[in-house]
């Protein structure tokens, strides 16, 4: 493959990688980083952080329930994590009577420790990059559908190889958009249990208000324990199994922070897209996210009467809400930054460029081959362009081209994509119908159906799946979500259709007749599906109301139309030869990879917002302390209410070992890494490996982040480290976990 306008085009695409911009493979960073990271205060060698056949930084750091980060803190198997990370599992665990997530808890002992449902944690073993061996085996003549086939096979073939007969999970990931292929080996244990919290006033302090924003006081941790069988070896759960005695944990470092001090954060970011070009902006900032936030807000309203009556729906819901939530004010955020920052007229005029310089170097090579010219070659040589041929020119300079078109074809659908996830990311009433038809429709012929053994079968399932289910706040979701489609789609399921057209007389008649389906659903009551199983008929499934409008909603949502493949196969190849020829035409950048929930590395320093960027409490906007929490408090707030125990060791000043030299309780702090969702968790440690704090959120300011790194405004916000020690001993007085820990004073 010849190299595209290497030294004249250097930045031109994307502007060089900034200190503190990417999140980087572990295995890279002795090639690509590690000069840098001393530079900056790195203490370690690469081999202490990734190392295949010795203990080092990455055995410390766990995927935590599939989406979040967590980090091995003792030798014991103790683990720490965000309290939005353990949300849903302490809820789960939580009753009217034991409510851990309002008040908190603590186990005293091993014993006392709880096991929460389906929660696993993945111990990362070892990557390599297996790139060479998958692209020798696809061409360009092949078309999306055989390459993907070619691709799968191998892929399954690598996984075969690498599992160890099963006793690992192997997983090999796509990089710059099928450019480079990695595998991943990891260990994965599902015995994990609930070991502590501080109340939700402590681990989610300033609620969705503060969400997102600077400066915060929230300490949003929680501690957890991973247990395996006698050997140390992943089990099923069982009262036999003991607490994982580790080969290496982080140690943790009362020794504080300044500004400008060297950091790094290790986690499994779930998704950047720093390619996407400037259309995809466009269809985000102008159809797919308004949807998404409509709809959201939607749910979130309908969700919220309920929760506010009644403090077991609040529980049962919480962390539903809270995801909800969060995704609805990013995706808000995300509008506003982009439009703010004009990042599609950005990108717009960096692929206009590419594709001027493109043609420009064709043009150069065709005049030489016509003139002979020694003077023009000679010119080119000294510019260190290699000119490109009809061929490389066919295949580059159309890909913009072949991009715009498929986002200006799909933006409108785009936006009917999100209201129907706005429908079934919120409503359990709208999921219920898909995940049990299969299973149902196995029986619905075998004769042991009418003697009422089908609701035995079910009955396990029907009672977990109703555990948390109310039926009002579920009707109230459906409706409102399923009312915004239709209102919005100009063509809706072929069930709504009929509804729809009391729209044109002007009343909202649809959300009556929503109701009345949902009064005749089999699925509206844990009762009136059990009362169905006892003599289950196999029309009146596939004729009842809600079965129909979710199962084609779901249809609706997968379904494309050959001319929709057929746009979809030129623009993922047009995408992945988007990537390839800027990389290319920049070869001695540093290029890092999109997120993809694979383990990264992001390093940069200890660092406040620019002047004039929301100063906080303790007059220098870097950190922030105990007395700005005080400050914020606001008795009976379900935001801003505090312990009056907190308040009480406020008061009294009472900080133990873990203040600040300054005198002051630190809370939260900020840090220039590259992060984004699935870091919530991440270890933030110093140039030692040793803990300094807990990343949990981002910064409004830099809401682009994903799309586009700023290195001016992009910020992690993070729990100091000293404020978790301060909690777990001061305050809950179990300090027993502290003393499990290596601390570093």
């Amino acid at each position: 493959m010849k190299k595209l306008l290497i030294l004249v085009l250097l930045g031109l695409f994307i502007v060089p990688v900034k200190a503190n911009e990417g999140m980087w493979f572990l295995m890279h960073i002795e090639r690509l980083n590690y000069v840098d990271m001393q530079k900056m205060g790195l203490q370690l060698t690469p081999e202490e952080i990734y190392s295949v056949n010795n203990n080092s930084l990455k055995d410390a750091i766990v995927q935590f329930g599939g989406g979040c980060t967590a980090e091995i803190i003792s030798s014991s198997g103790l683990i720490l994590t965000n309290h939005h990370c353990g949300y849903g599992k302490i809820a789960e665990l939580s009753t009217e009577e034991n409510d851990y997530l309002t008040n908190g808890f603590w186990a005293k002992s091993y014993q006392e420790e709880l096991k929460p449902k389906d929660l696993s944690v993945r111990f990362f073993v070892r990557m390599d990059d297996v790139t060479s061996r998958i692209l020798n085996l696809v061409n360009d003549e092949m078309t999306e559908e055989e390459r993907e086939k070619v691709v799968n096979q191998e892929i399954a073939k690598i996984q075969q190889e690498n599992n160890e007969g099963g006793k690992y999970t192997v997983s090999v990931k796509s990089f710059y958009s099928g450019n480079e292929y990695y595998y991943f080996v990891y260990e994965d244990y599902d015995d994990v249990r609930f070991v502590g919290a501080p109340p939700s006033s402590i681990g989610k302090f300033g609620g969705d208000t503060d969400n997102w924003e600077w400066p915060r006081h929230t300490g949003d941790f929680a501690l957890f324990r991973v247990y395996g069988d006698e050997e140390g070896k992943p089990a099923r759960y069982s009262e036999k199994n003991v607490p994982v005695q580790v080969d290496y944990h982080l140690p943790v470092s009362l020794k504080g922070i300044k500004e400008d001090d060297f950091a790094m954060i290790l986690g499994y970011p779930g998704r950047t897209n720093r390619w996407m070009p400037a259309a995809g902006i466009d269809q985000n900032v102008n159809y797919a996210y308004p949807a998404f936030v409509e709809a959201s807000k939607v749910a979130m309203d309908a969700m919220k009467v309920h929760m506010d009556k009644n403090q077991q729906v609040k529980l049962d819901y919480a962390s539903r809400y809270a995801g909800i939530a969060n995704y609805w004010k990013n995706r808000q955020g995300m509008i506003d930054a982009l439009k703010k920052h004009k990042t599609a007229s950005v990108k717009r005029e960096q692929e206009s460029k590419f594709i001027k310089e493109v043609r420009s170097s064709y043009q150069k090579n065709t005049d030489l081959r016509t003139t002979g010219d020694e003077s023009s070659k000679k010119s080119s040589s000294a510019s260190s362009i290699t000119a490109l041929d009809t061929e490389d020119m066919v295949k580059y300079s159309s890909v913009m081209d072949v991009i715009n078109e498929y986002y200006e074809k799909t933006n409108k659908r785009s936006s009917e994509i999100n209201y129907i996830v706005g429908v079934l990311r919120s409503s359990q009433l709208a999921i219920m119908p898909i995940r049990v038809e299969n299973a149902f429709a196995e029986y619905f012929s075998l004769d042991e159906v009418s003697s009422g053994k089908l609701l035995v079968k079910f009955q396990t399932v029907i009672d977990e799946y109703y555990e948390t289910y109310n039926a009002d706040l579920e009707k109230d979701v459906f409706i409102e979500t399923v009312n915004l489609y239709a209102l919005n789609v100009p063509n809706p399921i072929p069930y709504l259709d009929s509804l729809k057209g009391d729209y044109k007389r002007g009343n909202n008649s649809i959300k009556e007749s929503l109701s009345n389906l949902i009064d005749e659903s089999i699925f509206s009551t844990k009762e009136s599906l059990e009362e169905f199983l006892k003599s289950p008929d196999s029309t009146v499934f596939v004729n009842d109301p809600i079965y129909k409008i979710s199962k084609d909603l779901l249809k609706d949502y997968r379904y494309q139309s050959e001319e929709e493949k057929e746009l979809e196969a030129d623009y993922q190849k047009a995408y992945r030869l988007m990537i390839q020829g800027m990389r290319e035409m920049n070869p001695d950048k540093k290029h890092y990879p999109d997120a993809n929930s694979t383990l990264r590395l992001s390093y940069g320093k200890v660092r406040a917002l620019p002047k004039g960027k929301k100063p906080n409490d303790a007059k220098v906007n870097y950190y922030t302390t105990l007395k700005g929490t005080v400050a914020k408090y606001q008795p009976g707030d379900d935001e801003f209410d505090m312990p009056k125990k907190l308040i009480d060791l406020y008061n009294a000043k009472d900080f133990g070992p873990y203040a600040d030299q300054a005198g002051h309780m630190p809370v939260n702090f900020l840090t220039d890494h590259d992060i984004t969702g699935g870091n919530s968790g991440s270890p933030v440690l110093n140039g030692k490996g040793e803990l300094i704090g807990l990343a949990f959120d981002g910064n409004i300011e830099a809401m682009a982040g994903d799309v586009i790194f700023d290195d001016q405004l992009q910020r992690a916000i993070n729990v100091d480290v000293r404020y978790i020690l301060f909690i777990i001993d001061k305050y809950a007085g179990a300090k027993h976990l502290v003393d499990e820990m290596t601390i570093v004073k």
